[in-house]
């Protein structure tokens, strides 16, 4: 059984895409390490990439030839400074030549050594290969990057190991909502409780409370750059900045410094219906627009859904319970990474195999899961929440204008983070005995859809809004 840590589920990187970006990045690091584990690296002299697929059809849109240069150059996406990214990109174009590893230099031609091949390989949508000439001859390794910043091989079929994946070392292994809940009842635990059991078992008490920490100060920051920049997002649909806009009417003119301070400020603004919709979408927008302009998100679980998880979180914190600290912070984050794990074991976490329902759906099902723990919810109501938020994001497409991730998906965190708060008091207020729907049946459904699905609605900008709005129009 696949033991998914909350810390594969919550990834830092750079926007804007983590199946698109993160993963093409991940797959360069993981093969410079293939070279160097065969003594090949020192021997390289052209590297060639070709992108398959999805990677192909919105790859330039998702900067995954950007990020492919990123990682072949040895750079890594949680420490980068994002302000260098086009100053690297720039160097490459304009001299024709790549920084391997950071270690040599050999030619490199990005209009030429990265190849987009339309067709699709069979494993996944995702699909890329990266070819070395090692002493006159060319060697080859393909990687799928399979949503959520994951990457494998394809021997992970027959394989009982993958290093981005921990396999049978979790004392309470997890695959269906129902497993989860048994051990709940056995434990007398809350969901919170268990999961950290499990993240136990791998890693530190202090280690798991520093690397929830460093995830959650990674989403307020986000959350506070999106909303303190202005301007157009990059890409060529010139989309105006709306998180800038929405913040200054919401703030005014109360002081602050700190994302910190900025947190505690918002906790005196008014908190009439209206402001709190337009704080909780402000929220959301804000990382989005950070996401969509190559920034550091946190994915959660992907980087096209990645507002909905902080919107919600933030909303508890500066709405719900004003006296909300960091214990509130890592019980939510623990709930939210459990929920996309059974998701992604039982389903898709992939806009490029399942659609927006897997990346928005599975993040509005994390959150109002994890917000339904916090507001007191049981943890049957804790899924409940989570088949909720689901089941109204069903069949959700993935349909980006121009293949990049600002139209409708940014607007599409917003939505997902609302329906996230609904689903938790809706589900605050059910008495589980008279649920006709669990997660596990809407977990199957929604991966039933998913492979039912029209491939143009799944991250190819092939249908749906991406060909009824033009770059044009714009």
């Amino acid at each position: 059984m696949e033991c998914i840590s909350v810390f594969d589920m919550l990834k830092i990187g750079v926007g804007p895409s983590s199946s698109h970006t993160l993963g093409p990045w991940r797959a360069a690091q993981r093969w410079i390490k293939e070279l160097k584990e065969n003594n090949k690296f020192d021997a390289v002299e052209r590297v060639q990439v070709d992108l398959y697929g999805s990677l192909s059809l919105t790859g330039k849109g998702h900067a995954t030839d950007y990020a492919i240069m990123l990682g072949l150059s040895g750079a890594d996406p949680e420490t980068i400074p994002t302000e260098t990214i086009d100053i690297v990109i720039a160097s490459i174009n304009n001299t024709k030549q790549l920084p391997l590893n950071n270690e040599k230099v050999i030619d490199f031609d990005p209009k030429s050594d990265i190849v987009f091949n339309k067709q699709f390989l069979p494993f996944h949508a995702n699909g890329l290969k990266f070819t070395a000439t090692v002493n006159g001859k060319k060697t080859s390794s393909t990687f799928y990057s399979i949503g959520g910043g994951f990457v494998v091989k394809e021997e992970r079929k027959n394989s009982k190991k993958n290093k981005e994946i921990f396999f049978n070392t979790f004392p309470y292994p997890i695959q269906l909502g129902t497993e989860l809940l048994n051990y709940c009842n056995q434990l007398k635990m809350p969901i919170s409780s268990v999961v950290l059991e499990n993240e136990k078992s791998i890693r530190t008490p202090e280690q798991i409370d520093f690397e929830l920490k460093r995830i959650w100060d990674t989403m307020l920051e986000c959350m506070y750059i999106g909303c303190h920049t202005e301007g157009n997002l990059p890409g060529g649909l010139n989309v105006r900045r709306r998180a800038f806009d929405s913040h200054q009417k919401l703030i005014g003119d109360l002081p602050y410094t700190t994302p910190q301070e900025w947190l505690e400020t918002i906790r005196k603004t008014e908190v009439k219906f209206r402001q709190i919709l337009k704080w909780v979408s402000c929220f959301a927008l804000a990382v989005n627009e950070v996401n969509a302009s190559l920034g550091r998100v946190v994915t959660a679980p992907t980087n096209g859904s990645a507002g909905v998880i902080p919107a919600v979180l933030m909303y508890y914190m500066v709405i719900e319970n004003h006296e909300a600290d960091f214990e509130h912070v890592k019980k939510f984050l623990l709930v939210a990474g459990e929920i996309g794990s059974i998701f992604k074991k039982g389903a898709t976490i992939s806009a490029a195999m399942g659609g927006c329902q897997a990346e928005i759906g599975v993040s509005a099902a994390m959150a109002a899961g994890a917000l339904c723990e916090l507001l007191g919810g049981t943890p049957d109501q804790v899924l409940i929440a989570a088949e909720i938020a689901m089941e109204h994001h069903l069949g959700l497409t993935c349909d980006p204008i121009g293949g990049l991730v600002q139209i409708p998906c940014i607007e599409r965190n917003s939505m997902g983070a609302i329906k996230a708060i609904n689903a938790a008091e809706l589900a605050i207020d059910t008495d589980p005995k008279n649920v006709k729907v669990p997660l596990d049946k809407v977990v199957a459904t929604m991966w039933e859809t998913a492979k039912d699905m029209n491939t143009k609605y799944k991250e190819t900008s092939e249908g749906g809004l991406a060909i009824g709005v033009n770059m044009s129009d714009c």
